[in-house]
């Protein structure tokens, strides 16, 4: 009897096969309501984050910093993002009455998420407190209250909608910031009241407000992707001009989402 050959065909359509996630841990903070505590983030980071075709996980401040190796090793990237102060003791400084409420363990997790995202060299991007706690895990230093410790005319922090662009910024040519926006000067959104201060070892500068406020930074390690920027994009992603979207796309491709 003649046999013929059968082709081995997989009973899943290759449009359903599943693809590996491109999934990356995403901070957030934990904030009492009412008579319980509920993790906090801003829907807008999830949605920016979609856009660029990532699935957001997302890490609250946790009890102990062990955990961060295991969360690191399970994900493609970390996001900074923004939300309370940094502990000035954590750079050596006196708290200055300005400074607002503090998150001690929020601190720990993202020290601990920056360190071993450093380990892995795996990419980095951190928004507005984000690019604080960067700088401060890396050695660097902040300006607590812009308003009582810099000469600027700036409003830093604007009583203005989330989308409202504030203020224009210059962007190093060539740089991460400057290929993901496709500009050297753009107007971003402005909502903090600090700002990095002595950059952190392994950082350079990439982007500055006109005051001289660092609004970005960026990696001195070739092989470790960190783009991290002062204002907040994610809640630019519906603007007409590419720009904040550039950001998230730049990190996706990085991760190669």
């Amino acid at each position: 009897m003649s046999t013929y050959p059968v082709e081995e065909r997989s009973l899943v359509s290759s449009a359903r096969k599943p693809v590996p996630a491109c999934t990356v841990a995403v901070t957030a903070s934990i904030r009492p309501d009412g008579d319980t505590s509920r993790v906090r983030l801003t829907a807008a980071y999830v949605t920016a984050l979609e856009g660029a075709g990532l699935i957001p996980l997302i890490v609250p401040p946790l009890s102990s910093s062990s955990a961060a190796a295991a969360i690191l090793e399970s994900v493609s990237g970390l996001v900074l993002t923004g939300g309370e102060d940094v502990d000035p003791a954590r750079y050596g400084e006196k708290r200055h009455e300005k400074v607002r409420s503090v998150n001690a363990a929020r601190d720990a997790t993202e020290a601990a998420l920056i360190e071993e995202a450093k380990a892995r060299g795996k990419p980095v991007l951190a928004i507005c407190r984000g690019i604080q706690i960067l700088n401060v895990a890396l050695g660097g230093t902040l300006v607590q209250d812009i308003s009582s410790q810099w000469d600027t005319k700036i409003a830093h922090d604007e009583d203005l909608p989330r989308d409202s662009r504030s203020h224009e910024i210059s962007i190093e040519p060539g740089s991460l910031i400057a290929r993901a926006v496709g500009a050297e000067h753009v107007t971003v959104n402005s909502f903090h009241h600090q700002s990095v201060k002595r950059v952190g070892d392994g950082m350079r500068v990439t982007a500055r407000a006109p005051d001289g406020i660092i609004e970005g930074l960026e990696s001195t390690d070739d092989g470790w992707w960190v783009m991290a920027v002062q204002w907040h994009p994610e809640e630019m992603t519906d603007s007409p001009e590419p720009w904040d979207r550039g950001l998230f796309k730049a990190f996706a491709q990085q991760i190669g989402a």
